[in-house]
Order: C-alpha cells, then structure tokens, then sequence
C-alpha cells in the first residue's frame, strides 16, 4: 500500500524514508561535509520519492524555478572565495544551478535591477554587496528573492542577511589584550561607512572601558583592508612618540602588514608589540610568529545564506532574518604579555592554537 503523502515534507519522514538519523538529514540539507557520498545519495532519492503529487503531475510548483546568481563583486581569494565554495556545494545539495558574478568587473551596469528582470534567475546571493541601501531595498521591493552574506551598511529588517557575530569577536581580542596586561592598543579597521567596522570598534571599545579605558583618535586608523594599507597604517602607528604595544588588525592580510612594519622597526612580536588578525584565513597560520586572531565561521554563512534562500524561494515564513553567527578567538604566538609587566603569557580569554 502506497504511503500516504503531506503537503510539506518534514525532516522526518526523510530520515524514516532513508533509513537514516534526522540528524544526518539535517547534515545533508545544510551541506555539511561530515556525509558519506552514498548516505547524500539515499537522501537525495528520498526526498525525490516524498515530493509532493502535486509538484509530479505538473502543478505549480511553490518554489521559483531557475538558477541562484552568487555577487561577489571581489577577487575569490582567502575570504571571498571560502564563502562563495559553500554557497556553490550547498546549492547543488539542493539541485539549484548557479551564476556567478565576481570580480571587479562583475560590479558593471546596474546589476541589481537586472537581477529583478532576469527570468531565468530565481533569486540571489549578495556578498558584500557595494551598492548603497537604497538600492537593495529596491530589489526587495520588486519581490526579487535575495540573501545578503556580511552587508556593508545597515539593511531593513525585511531583508534576510547572515553574518558573524563582530561586536563579540572584537570584544574577544580586546579583551584578551587587556587580560595580557597591555593598555595602548592600537587599531587598524576598515572603511568607517562599514557596518562591520562600526560593529568592531564597538566591541573593542566595550573591551576597553571594562578596565576604566577609552579608546582615543590618535590609535585608530580607518584602510581599505589590505597588506599594503595595513603596512602603511602601521608606520603611522610606530612611529609615534608614545608608539602601542599592541595592534588589533581589521583582517589576518592587515595583520600582516603590521608585522612588516615592526620587522623593518627591529620590534620582536609579540616580547616587543602583540598583533592581531581577524578571520583565520590560512595566512594567519603561515605567518612567523603564527597570528592570534577571531575565526568567522564562513562557510557556515554560505550555507546558512543558501539556507534562508531556499526557503525565501519555497515561499516558507522565514522568523528570523538576520542571523548572526558565533566567532571564536583563537590565540596563537602573535600575542604576549606587555612589555616589563609580568603578566603570564597563559593569562587571559582565549581557544588554544589551531
């Protein structure tokens, strides 16, 4: 006798159908890579098999048809490039074909109102879209499909975005830096118009003022986050007259720039000055000495971005919008005690090297 079948196949009846735990269908949906290639499999053949009639005799289907076009007007390296993989291995979890736009020249034309007309595109994933606010409110407002990964400005709340939790993070390194005895702590972030720059200076600010300090003007520099700006800004920074003792960096390739300016400096990092990164990227663990910095979960915003689409094109009610996803401080050999404090090396907040 033929299983009777629900409109809406649960997560369940997947597993019962597969003969699998729920939670490994969970794992298969949401593209972790802890599955066997035969254990997708069956899942997949499940999920096939519990399709509603509906869809199989050719009514309307309550998905959008068409392929997901991944903006990622950047070059694909290093942090880009982690979230763009994930976004394209979750979407063929899902049987959803994929367009992608990266690149400096993926930004030409109005790429946003072109989106909204192409038929043949079901809906979006935007990283770090450039574009101001208005403009994305407007592909909203014309009934696009869209997920923002990491947004540059604040977004409406109608807008689904995922992103890593920053204030914790910046707080989290700060923190770790004041535990280590130091109290001028320099900062290297990025574009001040960046909602995630605000999000971290807010964090380290907060780190700041739990032992009585404020951050002041003179140890902050704004750059557009790369090696050769973070060089640059850590000149100005080393070069003062009462120079920091520590340096918390935007990301782990401005890090490395201040660890340029202090070689050049004769500063021995960290007995002379402590450095921190921000995403444990793989340049963080190929630098000497090897960089304490706040690991993103990026591909866990890829998926967790395919995710919220897949259900925007299902036309299910998505609750929560805006997810926001832990960070963990990872301290590694980049980070010391002040210099003539005596502050054990072992003291502070922290995860052991990775």
């Amino acid at each position: 006798m033929a299983r009777p079948r629900a409109n809406h196949v649960t997560v369940r009846a997947v597993a019962a159908e597969a003969g699998v735990s729920i939670a490994t269908v969970s794992r298969v949906i949401n593209g972790h890579a802890q599955v066997a290639p035969q254990t997708r499999e069956l899942v997949r053949r499940a999920l096939e098999r519990l399709e509603p009639p509906a869809a199989r005799a050719g009514a309307p289907r309550p998905a959008r048809p068409g392929a997901v076009y991944v903006y990622c007007p950047y070059v694909l390296t290093d942090y880009f490039g982690v979230i763009v993989t994930s976004v394209a291995d979750t979407l063929a979890l899902h049987g959803r074909g994929l367009v992608l736009g990266a690149g400096e020249s993926a930004r030409e034309g109005d790429v946003l109102t072109a989106l909204a007309q192409d038929r043949s595109i079901a809906g979006a994933v935007l990283i770090l879209p450039p574009e101001p606010g208005e403009e994305i409110e407007r592909l909203r407002t014309a009934g696009f499909p869209f997920v923002v990964v990491d947004p540059r400005t604040a977004l409406p709340r109608e807008i689904a975005s995922v992103s890593a939790a920053n204030v914790a993070g910046a707080r989290s390194v700060t923190a770790h830096l004041t535990a280590l005895g130091h109290r001028r702590i320099g900062v290297i972030g990025g574009p001040t118009e960046w909602l995630t720059s605000e999000s971290r200076m807010v964090g380290h600010v907060s780190a700041l003022a739990d032992t009585g300090l404020l951050s002041t003007p003179e140890l902050r520099r704004s750059v557009e986050p790369t090696t050769g700006n973070g060089y640059r800004a850590a000149c100005e920074l080393l070069d003062l007259g009462d120079r920091p003792t520590a340096l918390v960096a935007f990301n782990d390739k401005v890090a490395v720039g201040i660890l340029r300016a202090a070689h050049e400096r004769g500063l021995r990092v960290p007995q002379d000055l402590s450095v921190t990164g921000f995403d444990d990227s793989d340049l963080s663990r190929s630098t000497l000495p090897t960089l304490t910095t706040v690991r993103q979960p990026l591909e866990e915003m890829g998926r967790m971005a395919v995710s919220l689409l897949v259900r925007l094109l299902d036309a299910h009610t998505v609750d929560t919008l805006h997810v926001e996803l832990a960070t963990h401080l990872v301290a590694r050999d980049s980070t010391g005690p002040v210099p003539g404090s005596g502050v054990s090396a072992g003291t502070g907040p922290g995860t052991p090297a990775a």
